[in-house]
């Protein structure tokens, strides 16, 4: 997603990591996640499910029925450290 998102001419996908299933009254959301170290996953899924049906519910009228939120990846902090290649000790 990160190289994609970095090409010329492209464009970020807001949809990458959400499906939804809409049926007529209700509907059921899928989410992927990555959390970032030292976050508490279950806090964290509980709160994102939480505030995913009060949104959708409010917004939409439709009743969730379900959100299940998978964590596919943890971003560790060195992660946003990019290698340096002019730094030269001497």
């Amino acid at each position: 997603g990160a190289v994609r998102d970095r090409v010329p001419g492209g464009r970020p996908n807001v949809g990458r990591g959400v499906k939804v299933e809409v049926g007529e009254r209700q509907t059921a959301i899928d989410l992927d996640l990555v959390v970032e170290y030292g976050v508490p996953i279950a806090d964290l899924a509980r709160e994102v499910r939480e505030n995913v049906v009060s949104a959708v519910e409010r917004v939409t009228g439709l009743e969730v029925v379900e959100v299940n939120v998978t964590i596919n990846d943890v971003h560790l902090p060195e992660d946003d450290q990019a290698p340096d290649s002019d730094t030269r000790v001497e």
